[in-house]
């Protein structure tokens, strides 16, 4: 089978190959690398390539599968993970230069568990730095590209797992997604992001950004796909406090159910409007009337406070990350910079690496939140945006009475052009004005491409459901992928245009 041919199959579909023995993990693992160094100098999703490391785990999953020890059902498939999550011995930045060369001694819980099923790690994938970002152009080591047009935007902060997904140099990534970080980067590069129920995923490894809103998830071409990674880093961990204490819900089962009858759909009236770009309105109401015809009770539902999210979100974010990166002070790891005049002082230290090694959207987050913390401010900004997260809570729970799930478009623009937003941050904060609202409530959510806008892009429809209630997202995506391949007659990524391979 060819590299081309391997590269493009499902993850769930490699993984039926691996285990008729038609293909070694070796094949497989050494086709995503070949594609890497084909592609990824155009695109950017990598900052970091662990070949040998990959290669030596697909050798000990072939050897052990030879010998007939039962192994996981996605053992030997390779995955890439976003450089926000610690991995021993390979390096992790979070995208700054702050933490530039820096190898972790421990590995985070998700990482530990896909080392543990036998998913060689193709390397770390590029991200705003500490996922500040909804572009990926705020990482220290520049921009990814996206592959459906090399210069625009693949979404952010993990346009780096997108990317790559989108690109063929993995059939599976890890994400995380503190405001959409994971859907939002699905939705404009054609591909499926998970957010799973705050909590249903360890932090334990994650490097901090927002600690009440970050979540790490599955970046895949599929919803059976990303069902089945799920399962695999999902569950509770002891060593992670916001750990649910509960089994992960039967994410596969319902990826495979593939019936909606009599399920209540909800869409949000508040995030459909006005500021959404008209094909991208058009294709999710197109994907609404699939999902009705397939026997799905389609109601509207309101939640008003939701005008207020993104506000309240840009509040208590840059609050966390404020107090969160304190600990990059140049004194216990990563980059230190000593001022070249007056006495080298630990205060003095301090400023030079903090100036240094953060990047300019990262600052201006922590000066916000440094502000929003401060005496005689915290009751009217930080106070109160916890009071709006409240509000937004309520809203959510008043939809999913009258609703199974909620819908709504993923993203109100298909992938912008490079440096088009970079000038004006709150243009770049509104792209995220659909995915914020359940960071803040901590319920899960998903984004499937469904089709293309009337600028030949591709467009994300975002699925959300009650927390704990994951396999819902799964039920509905996997029905409305199903209707949109008998629509379509393939997948939106096959019409993504083939890049130029480094000869």
């Amino acid at each position: 089978m060819s590299d081309d041919t391997l590269t493009r199959q499902t993850a769930g579909d490699l993984a039926a190959l691996l285990q008729a023995r038609e293909v070694s993990s070796v094949e497989v693992t050494q086709a995503h690398l070949d594609r890497i160094d084909a592609v990824d100098g155009a695109v950017h999703a990598f900052l970091h390539v662990s070949a040998e490391d990959a290669l030596a785990t697909a050798r000990a999953v072939d050897a052990r599968r030879a010998a007939g020890e039962h192994l996981h059902g996605l053992a030997g498939v390779p995955v890439a993970v976003k450089d926000i999550v610690v991995t021993q011995g390979m390096p992790t930045t979070a995208g700054s230069r702050i933490l530039e060369g820096w190898i972790p001694p421990y590995d985070a819980t998700l990482v530990a568990r896909l080392r543990a099923a036998g998913l060689p790690i193709l390397g770390k994938t590029n991200c705003d730095e500490f996922a500040m970002g909804s572009s990926t152009e705020h990482s220290g080591y520049g921009p990814t590209r996206n592959p459906w047009d090399l210069d625009r935007i693949p979404g952010g902060s993990g346009g780096g797992s997108a990317a790559a997904v989108a690109a063929y140099e993995a059939p599976l990534a890890i994400g995380t997604d503190t405001g959409g970080s994971i859907r939002q980067p699905a939705a404009v590069t054609g591909t499926v992001g998970v957010k799973p129920t705050y909590g249903g995923v360890s932090r334990y490894g994650l490097i901090a950004l927002a600690s009440s809103l970050d979540q790490a998830g599955p970046v895949t071409r599929t919803v059976l796909d990303a069902a089945l990674l799920h399962e695999v880093i999902g569950g509770h961990d002891p060593r992670d406090s916001t750990s649910l204490p509960e089994p992960l819900p039967d994410v596969v089962r319902a990826a495979h159910a593939g019936d909606v009858r009599g399920l209540r759909i909800g869409v949000v009236r508040q995030l459909t409007g006005e500021g959404y770009q008209p094909g991208v309105r058009a294709s999710f109401e197109a994907a609404v009337a699939l999902l009705e015809e397939a026997g799905a009770e389609v109601v509207e539902v309101s939640c008003p406070s939701f005008e207020y999210a993104l506000s309240a979100y840009y509040l208590i974010l840059p609050a966390e990350a404020s107090s969160n990166l304190a600990r990059f002070d140049g004194m216990r790891f990563g980059l230190r910079v000593e001022p070249t005049d007056g006495p080298v002082t630990a205060e003095r230290v301090m400023a030079a690496t903090r100036g240094a090694g953060f990047g300019d959207e990262v600052k201006r987050r922590i000066i916000l939140g440094t502000y929003a913390l401060s005496a005689g401010y915290y009751d009217a900004y930080y106070g109160t945006a916890q009071k709006v997260r409240t509000l937004i809570q309520r809203d959510f729970a008043a939809a999913f009475a009258r609703a199974d799930v909620l819908v709504s478009p993923t993203a109100p623009t298909t992938a912008f052009r490079l440096g088009e937003k970079l000038d004006d941050p709150m243009a770049m904060y509104l792209n995220d004005v659909a995915t914020i609202p359940a960071n803040l409530a901590g319920i899960p959510g998903l984004s499937l491409p469904s089709g293309l806008s009337d600028d030949g892009l591709p467009v994300g429809f975002q699925v959300l459901a009650p927390a704990r209630a994951d396999d819902r997202l799964y039920l509905v995506g996997s029905v409305l992928e199903q209707a949109l391949l008998e629509r379509w007659g393939g997948p939106v990524l096959a019409a993504a245009p083939e890049l130029e391979v480094a000869r």
